[in-house]
C-alpha cells in the first residue's frame, strides 16, 4: 500500500481524495496556487506546496511543478482527481518515467479514449454500437458537407480532443455545417491545442446515460451500473441520478456488456466512465469514455454500496478488485445536484466572491461534498461549482423528496448558486415522472424567462 499521495487537484475533489486516503491510513500531499492558500483542501491535508498563480495555467496545469512537489515530498503515488492533467496520457507517462504511481488507467488506455475519433473506431471494432459519422477526422469544409450529406441532417460537429461541451456544433443544413465546421474548429484549437473535428449523426432529444466501470491490473472489469446525466445545459451537466429512469434490465446489461468489451479492449485499469446517447426506444450509442472519477460519481456510490475513490487507490496500488465484487447489488435510488456559483436567471453568468454566510443541510439520506465554508472567497479562475448535494431514498420518489427538502434548507449568502433553478426541476412534473432527455433544461428555461417577463 501506499505511504503517501499527492492530490494534483482542488476543491471539492481534493477533499474527497484526502478523506479516502485518510481512511485507508494515508498521507496526503495537498497543491495549491496562490488563489487557494486558504482552501479546505490545504488546510486538512497532512502538507501542503503552492505551484503557482491562481491562473490554471500557471499551476495545476503545470506538470513540472507537480512533478516537483512530488519529488520535494517523497510521495509514492499521485491522484489527479478529474479536470486538469487526470486525462493527459503525457502526464501518466511522465509520472511512470519519475516511478511515482499515477492513480488512473495506463496511458496507451488514456490516449487511445481520449481521442474520440479512435475512441469510436476502437468501439466498433470491439462491437459496441456508434452512431453513424465519418470514419475518421474530417480536414477540410468539403469533406464535411460531403459527409454530413452522407448521413443526412442533423449532425453534430465534434472535436477530436477535450470535452465539456466545446468544440461541439450541432448542424441541420450546409449553411450551418459550414459555420459550425469552423467555429468548432477554432474553439477545439484555443481550448485544447488541436482543431481537429469528426462529424457524427445527431440524435436529437436523446438521454445521457453512462455506465461506471472499476478494472484491476489482473482483467477483470466490474460494472457497476448507470447513472442519467440528461438534465444539461450546453453540455454541461447539472442533476444526475443512478439508476435511470428510463433503462429497463434488458437494456442496462446490454449496455453493461458493451462497456466490459469495450474495456477489454483497450486493457483498461482503474475506474473510468463510458457515455451514451439513448433515445426512446431505448437504442444506444457510444459517444466517448471519460478515463478518470467522474463529478457525479457519489450517486454511485450511494446506491452500489462502494467507495469509489478508495478502490481506485487499491486498484492501482496492485490490489485486486474484491472476490465478492459480482455480487455487488445496487440498492435503492441516488440523485446529485451540482451546486454552481452562477446566476441561472442571468444566462448562468458565473458569479466568484465572498461567501458571507452558509448552511449546509444534512439529515437522513443527505451528503454534502463540498469545500467551501463562510467567510471563503471564490476564485475566478476555476470551475465554477462549489457544492455537490447527493439524496439517497428507497426508491425515486424518495430520494427527489429528500433532495427537494435538501435544497430548501440550503443557505448561502454573498454570491447567486444554481439552487433555485434545481429546485424548479425537481417540481417540474414531467421531471417527477422521469420524462426528460438532454432538451429538458432549456425548455424549463425558455418558460421560466417567458414566466418572469411576463411578471415584469
Amino acid at each position: 500500500m501506499f505511504d503517501k499521495i499527492l492530490i494534483a487537484n482542488r476543491g471539492e475533489i481534493a477533499v474527497r481524495v484526502i478523506r479516502a486516503c485518510r481512511d485507508l491510513g494515508i498521507k496526503t500531499v495537498a497543491v495549491y496556487s496562490s488563489a487557494d492558500k486558504d482552501s479546505h483542501h490545504v488546510q486538512i491535508a497532512d502538507e501542503a506546496l503552492c505551484i503557482g498563480d491562481g491562473p490554471s495555467s500557471e499551476s495545476y496545469l503545470r506538470m513540472d511543478r507537480i512533478i516537483a512537489a512530488a519529488e520535494v515530498a517523497d510521495v509514492d503515488a499521485i491522484h489527479p482527481g478529474y479536470g486538469f492533467l487526470s486525462e493527459k496520457e503525457h502526464f501518466a507517462e511522465v509520472c511512470e518515467r519519475c516511478k511515482i504511481k499515477f492513480i488512473g488507467p495506463k496511458k496507451d488506455a488514456i490516449s487511445r479514449m481520449g481521442d474520440k475519433n479512435e475512441a469510436r473506431q476502437t468501439a466498433k471494432k470491439a462491437g459496441v454500437p456508434i452512431t453513424p459519422g465519418s470514419d475518421g477526422t474530417v480536414p477540410s469544409e468539403s469533406e464535411a458537407l460531403k459527409i454530413a450529406q452522407r448521413i443526412g441532417y442533423p449532425v453534430m460537429i465534434k472535436a477530436v480532443a477535450g470535452g465539456g461541451g466545446r468544440g461541439m456544433r450541432p448542424a441541420h443544413n450546409d449553411a450551418s455545417l459550414v459555420q459550425g465546421y469552423h467555429a468548432a474548429r477554432s474553439e477545439a484549437e484555443k481550448a485544447f491545442g488541436s482543431g481537429e473535428v469528426y462529424i457524427e449523426k445527431l440524435i436529437e432529444n436523446p438521454h445521457h446515460v453512462e455506465i461506471q466501470v472499476i478494472a484491476d491490473s489482473r482483467g477483470r472489469v466490474l460494472t457497476l451500473g448507470e447513472r442519467d446525466c440528461s438534465i444539461q445545459r450546453r453540455n454541461q451537466k447539472l442533476i444526475e441520478e443512478c439508476p435511470s429512469p428510463l433503462i429497463d434490465e434488458k437494456t442496462r446489461a446490454a449496455m453493461c456488456r458493451a462497456a466490459v468489451k469495450l474495456c477489454q479492449a483497450v486493457k483498461y485499469e482503474n475506474a473510468g466512465t463510458l457515455e451514451f446517447l439513448v433515445d426512446d426506444d431505448g437504442n444506444f450509442y457510444f459517444m466517448e469514455m471519460n478515463t478518470r472519477i467522474q463529478v457525479e460519481h457519489p450517486v454511485t456510490e450511494e446506491v452500489w454500496g462502494i467507495d469509489l475513490v478508495r478502490q481506485q487507490i487499491l486498484v492501482a496500488a496492485g490490489e485486486p478488485l474484491p472476490d465478492h465484487a459480482e455480487a455487488f447489488l445496487p440498492r435503492g435510488h441516488a440523485i446529485e445536484v451540482r451546486v454552481n456559483a452562477e446566476d441561472p436567471f442571468n444566462e448562468f453568468r458565473p458569479c466568484p466572491g465572498r461567501i458571507t454566510s452558509l448552511y449546509l443541510p444534512g439529515g437522513p439520506g443527505i451528503r454534502v461534498d463540498s469545500h467551501i465554508r463562510a467567510g471563503y472567497s471564490i476564485p475566478p479562475y476555476y470551475d465554477s461549482m462549489v457544492a455537490k448535494i447527493i439524496a439517497y431514498g428507497e426508491n425515486r420518489g424518495h430520494a427527489i423528496s429528500r433532495l427537494a427538502r435538501a435544497l430548501d434548507e440550503f443557505h448561502i449568502e454573498g454570491i447567486k448558486t444554481t439552487v433555485p433553478i434545481a429546485g424548479l426541476i425537481l417540481k417540474d412534473p414531467d421531471f417527477r415522472r422521469g420524462r426528460y432527455s438532454t432538451a429538458f433544461l432549456e425548455k424549463l428555461l425558455s418558460k421560466t424567462r417567458s414566466v418572469i417577463e411576463a411578471a415584469v
